[in-house]
């Protein structure tokens, strides 16, 4: 599996399917940041902020370089707002008492989203200062949304922001122990891409 992960065909192939996603995304949260007080932007588009930091890992491994920081970043923000995504479409359809096409699909792509940050974890060269700085990035973005409020809107669930919050602190949390487990303990299972055209 891991040969044809690192095929720079598919490799490119997946860095236009994630700029389109990150483009897609930050199209999507255009209504919410029209609300929002510019300093708080930065924080606002979650999933398209932590997919454009994939770009940028693959950027780099085109590049046939390593980006530590972005491999951070990216692996600990696409699997916290991968997981988040797919639980809040959840809750958001059985509060709504139906399926819904447009929260199916982002339930789809945020799995996705996490996954792929997942399985690219043994080609990660993460280190303990990336890790440090990855996980103050995600431990901010949670105050920034759950104290000043700039979660992103689902309608109706704002009834359940304080159950929303807390949950999404563990699972900031739990994330960080994964990532942590997976690029700094286990150091043996590194794999390097093949150097083709």
């Amino acid at each position: 599996m891991y040969r044809y992960l690192a095929n720079r065909s598919f490799l490119r192939l997946l860095f236009i399917v994630n700029l389109l996603g990150a483009v897609y995304g930050f199209i999507w949260y255009l209504p919410q940041l029209e609300i929002t007080e510019p300093r708080f932007w930065l924080f606002v588009p979650d999933s398209p902020t932590a997919v454009l930091f994939f770009v940028f890992v693959l950027m780099a491994w085109l590049a046939k370089k390593h980006w530590p920081l972005m491999e951070a970043l990216a692996f600990v923000c696409l699997l916290k707002y991968g997981v988040w995504a797919v639980g809040m479409n959840l809750a958001y359809m059985i509060n709504l008492g139906h399926l819904d096409l447009l929260s199916l699909m982002l339930l789809v792509s945020h799995g996705l989203m996490a996954i792929q940050a997942f399985i690219y974890a043994p080609f990660y060269r993460i280190k303990f200062q990336h890790f440090a700085i990855a996980a103050i990035w995600t431990l901010h973005n949670d105050v920034i949304d759950y104290l000043f409020g700039q979660m992103p809107i689902y309608g109706g669930l704002d009834q359940y922001i304080t159950v929303i919050g807390y949950c999404t602190f563990w699972l900031t949390i739990f994330v960080l122990w994964i990532v942590y487990k997976k690029t700094l303990k286990n150091t043996a299972f590194k794999l390097e891409f093949p150097h083709e055209a």
